[in-house]
C-alpha cells in the first residue's frame, strides 16, 4: 500500500496480469544499512557477508546501490535475501559492477531458496572470464553449465538475467543469452536474492523479479 511521503523500500506491484513483482532500486534505503525486507546470510563458515547500502554515482537507476564489502574466506558465499519473495517459475535480472576481490570477484543472483544451504545461482566472474550456473544442495555447489572466455570490463556495469520455467534454466548477460540448463533439484517456490563469493565486493541495482505465468 502506498501513502504519500512513503517509500516502500522492499517494492512489491502487481503486474499487468495481476502477479506479484519485486522490483528494487533501493533509492529509499538508508546508507550504511541492509534494506529494510532483505536479510543477510551465508553459506559456509567465516566472517563474511557483510551487505550495505552505499551510494555510486554512476549506478543506473540512482546513486544508491546494494553492496557486499566484506574480504570473506575463499569458500564463504555471501548472501542477500529479498526475505518475503515468494517465487516458483521466475524470471530475475540485476545490474551489477565488480569492485573489487582478489580471490573471487563478481557476483549474481539466486533464487528458488529454502535456505542458506539449498538454492540455484548464476553469477559472472571478471577474474576467470566465466558465467557460470550452480546447484547448492546441503551447503555444497555444483556446477549446471558453463561459457568461458567471455570477458566483461570490472568497474563497469552489466545486467545479468535469468528465466527458470520447471526444470528449465536460461541465463543472460547485457541482454545476450549465454547458458541454458535443466535441473529437477528444486522444484518449489523460494525467495530471491543476490550472491556473491569470499572477497569479491561487488554492487547491485535495479533488482526485478517476476513470476512466468503458463
Amino acid at each position: 500500500m502506498f501513502r504519500s511521503g512513503c517509500i516502500i523500500l522492499s517494492l512489491f506491484l502487481l503486474g499487468a496480469d495481476g502477479t506479484k513483482v519485486l522490483r528494487q532500486d533501493f533509492e529509499g534505503a538508508t546508507v550504511g544499512a541492509v534494506p529494510r525486507g532483505w536479510m543477510a546470510a551465508k553459506t559456509g563458515e567465516g566472517e563474511g557477508s557483510v551487505w550495505k547500502v552505499v551510494e555510486d554515482p554512476t549506478a543506473p537507476k540512482g546513486p544508491k546501490v546494494l553492496a557486499q564489502t566484506a574480504e570473506g574466506p575463499g569458500q564463504l558465499y555471501n548472501l542477500c535475501v529479498a526475505d518475503e519473495s515468494n517465487f516458483q517459475d521466475v524470471e530475475i535480472s540485476v545490474a551489477f559492477k565488480s569492485v573489487k576481490g582478489e580471490g573471487d570477484q563478481g557476483g549474481g543472483v539466486l533464487w528458488r531458496f529454502s535456505d542458506a544451504r539449498n538454492y540455484y545461482i548464476a553469477r559472472y566472474n571478471p577474474l576467470e572470464s566465466n558465467y557460470r550456473v550452480y546447484k547448492v544442495v546441503d551447503g555444497k555447489r555444483t556446477q549446471l553449465a558453463t561459457e568461458g572466455n567471455l570477458k566483461l570490463s570490472a568497474n563497469e556495469w552489466h545486467t545479468l538475467s535469468i528465466r527458470m520455467k520447471g526444470n528449465e534454466i536460461t541465463c543472460s548477460l547485457d541482454g545476450q543469452k549465454h547458458l541454458e540448463a535443466k535441473d529437477d533439484t528444486f522444484t518449489k517456490a523460494g525467495k530471491v536474492g543476490l550472491w556473491t563469493k569470499a572477497d569479491a565486493q561487488t554492487y547491485f541495482d535495479d533488482f526485478q523479479a517476476k513470476p512466468i505465468g503458463e
